[in-house]
């Protein structure tokens, strides 16, 4: 009995959830096209996030996690909105919608887009990642069908320890876990560590390692389903004096060996795919 009015407890938020932010109440700005295509050629997006198209593939990306435009999507971090550019138009397009989990709920450098571009990004929901209060609006549990993070299990491992805080990886792992229905998928994307390396360089430089993530997921109860090489770059050697960010777009060396950065281009990362059995 108690298990019965949990489970609908859990159907009403969820049910909720969904009518207040359905993206089908808003005009997609997508016609004819094929969806995902149409969404990445959108004249919307921001002219430098366009140029980083060659190094982060999306339409290969989200194809291989296969994000369907029916489906609620789970941006975890969105930064300044560089996939949430597209994802939101794409998932528009077909009727699903984005969430966004960001730190301490603040939408960061997606209000510039929700302020430039109101009809397609404005009612986008965002909540508290990690959301570790009591109090603090979570993504309620069984509500996505597909998470999706980009370089932000780095930053998890890093733990912001000049601030005294510890790894928290492996808890942001259990709460995505939690947020996805039973098959849905977790796409990760991040900065490739090489195995031989040294496990305290991905406390400082930015990268992480394959097997870090593996483990990290699957102690939070997923399966691997599948790896792409997509977002792979050879000419980076992960060995950089400023981490990962020697490389651009941050080029945090600046003018020093500038040109030298910017053939290499950015960093070799992983694109991992996990399902919640």
């Amino acid at each position: 009995m108690v298990r019965r009015s949990a489970a609908i407890v859990a159907f009403a938020v969820t049910s909720a959830l969904v009518a207040t932010a359905g993206p089908s109440q808003q005009r997609s700005p997508i016609r004819g096209a094929e969806p995902l295509a149409a969404a990445i050629a959108l004249p919307t997006r921001v002219d430098a996030n366009r140029a980083r198209d060659k190094y982060r593939h999306p339409q290969e990306t989200l194809t291989f996690f296969g994000v369907n435009p029916k489906d609620t999507v789970v941006e975890i971090w969105p930064g300044g909105g560089w996939y949430t550019e597209i994802l939101a138009p794409y998932l528009r397009s077909g009727g699903g919608q984005l969430l966004l989990a960001t730190l301490d709920g603040q939408a960061g450098g997606v209000a510039k887009l929700q302020a430039a571009h109101p009809t397609i990004y404005g009612d986008l929901q965002t909540f508290n990642f990690p959301a570790f209060d009591a109090g603090a609006k979570g993504v309620p549990d069984g509500t996505a069908d597909v998470v999706v993070t980009f370089r932000n299990v780095h930053n998890w491992r890093m733990g912001y320890q000049r601030e005294g805080k510890p790894d928290y990886s492996a808890d942001a792992f259990k709460q995505m876990h939690a947020m996805l229905r039973k098959g849905g998928v977790l796409g990760v994307v991040d900065h490739r560590l090489p195995e031989d390396a040294s496990d305290e360089r991905e406390r400082t430089s930015g990268y992480v390692k394959v097997s870090t993530v593996k483990r990290l997921a699957e102690q939070a109860g997923f399966r691997l389903a599948g790896s792409s090489e997509i977002n792979a770059n050879p000419k980076d050697s992960a060995d950089w004096p400023k981490g990962v960010w020697t490389l651009p777009p941050a080029l945090t060396l600046k003018e020093q060996d500038r040109e030298k950065y910017l053939a290499i281009g950015e960093s070799d990362r992983m694109t991992l795919k996990f399902v919640k059995p």
